[in-house]
């Protein structure tokens, strides 16, 4: 094993469990719906557009965001079952919403910041790479 291997599984050792399940959840929720969203554009109108809708799908996956965040954030574990929280309450308001490739990182990182905000008592502004626009006008 490489040195930067051994740095890598430290890494991911230290990320706690929580992150990994919600990872792997919402993971496999885009998964999904992506498949469900391709087959229903065959001959239907497409989804409505929402503010947490990426052009593209980012080139990180949902692991290595939550990671990512995770890392930089300094945010406790318990906020990530808060995050969750508010994500599911957020999507039973809005049925027609459904978490796919193109809107897991924003919603995922909106909803994180907002426990954050709630159960750390802090800002997080450590994240350098997001874009503070796009998390005004989705939060």
């Amino acid at each position: 094993m490489t040195t930067g291997e051994m740095v890598e599984t430290a890494a991911a050792a230290a990320v706690p469990r929580v992150v990994a399940i919600l990872s792997s959840l919402l993971q496999r929720v885009a998964e999904r719906n992506d498949v469900a969203a391709a087959a229903a554009a065959k001959g239907e109108k497409p989804a409505a557009v929402s503010a947490f809708q990426g052009l593209t799908k980012p080139a990180i996956s949902i692991g290595g965001y939550l990671e990512r965040i995770f890392r930089f954030a300094n945010c406790s574990p318990s906020c990530y079952v808060v995050a969750y929280i508010y994500l599911d309450r957020f999507l039973r308001r809005r049925p027609a919403l459904a978490v796919d490739s193109f809107n897991v990182h924003r919603l995922l990182i909106t909803s994180v910041l907002t426990a954050v905000k709630f159960v750390d008592d802090m800002y997080a502004n450590q994240i350098k790479p997001i874009l503070y626009e796009i998390l005004d006008k989705v939060e």
